[in-house]
């Protein structure tokens, strides 16, 4: 904690905030996208895209789920989706899993998540549609075939939200499923047919 508390105090320093670049971002933010993806360490978007500050808006929680349209009670993730969407006018949203995803590996082992009745009920909401690639023994650690499930329902559950919704039907809003291999740095993108594919640069 101690160098997190010393690279914070020196920030300032270490950064132009007289430039051009840094004096517009108080007057507002315009991000190209937002970016859905698991709180996990290891994932940090603006290193894998080389945003820079103001171009990517992040939506991290475990599992990077997508709560369903309609579910009880306050949501900061439907919040900022919705904020992202109606006020910032963001036309490219990414949902991007990740190898080796402790709330994946949690899902697949069948853990007794009886101590952690927060996280258990989190990740309920994704268990369902994960079903077909539940049962087994896990063959990969990384296990690209329930993260990149997840990330392809997940995307689904954003299309029934009507924000995204009406977005898409007219044509101003356009989805993108990634997978992020945290032991190589490959990112595999959906392809139209399903399937995930590392595109080159």
């Amino acid at each position: 904690m101690k160098a997190l508390l010393d690279r914070a105090r020196s920030f300032k320093r270490r950064v132009d905030f007289e430039s051009g670049e840094y004096r517009r971002l108080a007057e507002g933010q315009y991000p190209e996208a937002l970016f859905i993806t698991c709180s996990d360490s290891r994932v940090i978007p603006a290193l894998i895209t080389g945003a820079r500050p103001g171009e990517i808006f992040e939506l991290r929680n475990a599992g990077n789920i997508v709560p369903p349209h309609g579910r009880p009670g306050a949501s900061g993730e439907v919040a900022t989706i919705e904020y992202a969407l109606e006020v910032l006018g963001v036309q490219d949203i990414v949902v991007c899993g990740h190898s080796h995803c402790g709330a994946m590996g949690a899902l697949k082992s069948g853990d007794d998540l009886s101590a952690l009745p927060g996280v258990d009920a989190w990740l309920q909401l994704a268990r369902p549609r994960l079903a077909p690639v539940l049962d087994g023994d896990v063959e990969d650690p990384s296990m690209p075939d329930v993260a990149q499930l997840n990330v392809v329902n997940q995307l689904a559950v954003l299309r029934s939200h009507p924000a995204t919704h009406r977005r898409l039907d007219a044509g101003q809003l356009r989805l993108h499923g990634w997978y992020y291999e945290v032991h190589t740095g490959q990112v595999h993108e959906l392809d139209e047919d399903g399937l995930f594919r590392v595109h080159a640069a």
